[in-house]
């Protein structure tokens, strides 16, 4: 099977050499090197390749402008020391899904897709699924033209380094439009098929979640000379609300992580004025996570007050919770179930991915493979090959039956 020979091929890139995870950050050499490697697939196997007006890559085959075509892929890039499987799997699982297709002699009445959804992780400019939020209009040009990343580079600045125009970005309905169905395979970021035997299953839904930033403002001063009763330190109501945020999480049997941190100055020597935190919090159901959020930013408030610091707390991103398609869900559970007649495990899933993104406009269904560690955003995140070839022919099954009307 191709999978082997391209998942070689893409492994090495963006890899660090200390820490074995990867950085393939937006519009960077790293990003670009996957890009191009999308494209040489793309056409090497004689589809119609096309990047979009917000970056994301297509690859065809018959004529999108037909309508109702089947799309499948994911993304490249990665979180910061990311894991190998995160997005690749699923943009590689297409190109080998479509050869399998191919070698079968399977009928493609619809337009058939592969793409690569741009800056998925939002590890660069702080925002996730960037590519697909403009594509669908949930992320405005107003507001992508203000995205940052940590150097002070603006994405247009970092889109317009790397060749692509940033004045054509925005909404992108017509493409969508012509899209039928989108099915997205992606490695379990999770145990769930591990505990189950399984190695590969069905998404059901996404928990709501979002990013909230929390801004602890004090007074700067020296860290030698200055009595601790005389302090404002942010750094302490900020470790408190750390905490509370695990208490939160755990009481109401959803997840909250404090997992990037900015401090000024920064100096070893010195008692921070400002410490700027973000949260990411999801959970089953919107109350629930209503109830994690406002019980840590009381907290927070309760802390920061204590110690003289001020606090200002901004929703940054916010997804609510995404049903897949249920008649799509249920053909897919059919048609993956039709030669064992074994039941497809259907999973929920605490994960943003472009799917959900796209799911308030096209009918969208996941594909999950079994990750054995289940460890993610990490390069212990792992699946054995034989699980990943038993996803590409999972996703071409599924596809097989979309493809034809």
């Amino acid at each position: 099977m191709s999978f082997h020979r391209m998942w070689t091929e893409l492994l090495p890139v963006g890899r660090g050499s200390a820490s074995g995870g990867y950085r393939r950050f937006a519009w960077t050499a790293a990003d670009a090197e996957c890009r191009a490697w999308f494209r040489e697939q793309a056409e090497a196997r004689g589809l119609a390749y096309e990047a979009d007006r917000n970056g994301n890559q297509w690859a065809w085959a018959g004529d999108p402008a037909a309508g109702d075509a089947v799309v499948t892929g994911s993304h490249l890039d990665s979180v910061p020391d990311g894991g190998a499987f995160d997005g690749p799997l699923g943009v590689v699982s297409a190109f080998a899904a479509l050869d399998e297709l191919r070698r079968r002699g399977a009928r493609f009445d619809k337009p058939f897709g592969i793409v690569n959804f741009g800056d998925e992780e939002g590890a660069r400019f702080g925002l996730a699924c960037v590519g697909s939020r403009l594509a669908t209009g949930q992320l405005t040009v107003e507001q992508a033209h203000r995205l940052t990343d940590g150097d002070g580079v603006t994405l247009p600045r970092a889109m317009e380094a790397a060749g692509h125009d940033p004045d054509a970005i925005g909404p992108d309905p017509e493409r969508l439009a012509r899209i039928g169905a989108f099915v997205e395979l992606h490695v379990e970021q999770g145990r769930a098929l591990d505990l189950s035997g399984d190695p590969v299953g069905l998404a059901s839904a996404i928990w709501p979640h979002g990013r909230w930033r929390f801004d602890f403002r004090g007074e700067a001063n020296h860290a030698g000379t200055t009595r601790l009763v005389d302090r404002h330190d942010p750094m302490l109501p900020y470790a408190e609300t750390v905490l509370a945020a695990r208490r939160q999480a755990r009481l109401a049997g959803a997840v909250a992580t404090f997992g990037k941190i900015a401090v000024e100055p920064n100096g070893v020597n010195a008692v921070p004025s400002l410490v700027r935190g973000w949260l990411d919090s999801r959970a089953a159901d919107q109350d629930t996570l209503d109830t994690v959020v406002t019980g840590v930013e009381e907290a927070a408030r309760e802390h920061a007050a204590a110690h003289g610091v001020d606090l200002d707390v901004v929703r940054e991103s916010f997804t609510p919770v995404v049903e897949f398609n249920h008649a799509l869900r249920d053909e897919l559970a059919r048609v993956l179930g039709k030669d064992t007649g074994l039941k497809v495990p259907v999973l929920g899933t605490g994960a943003g991915h472009d799917a959900g993104i796209l799911s308030g406009t096209v009918p969208t269904a996941m594909l999950f493979v079994r990750n054995p560690t289940g460890v993610s955003h990490s390069p212990a995140e792992h699946a054995t090959e034989d699980d990943c070839v038993a996803g590409v022919l999972a996703l071409a099954d599924a596809l097989e039956g979309l493809v034809r009307t």
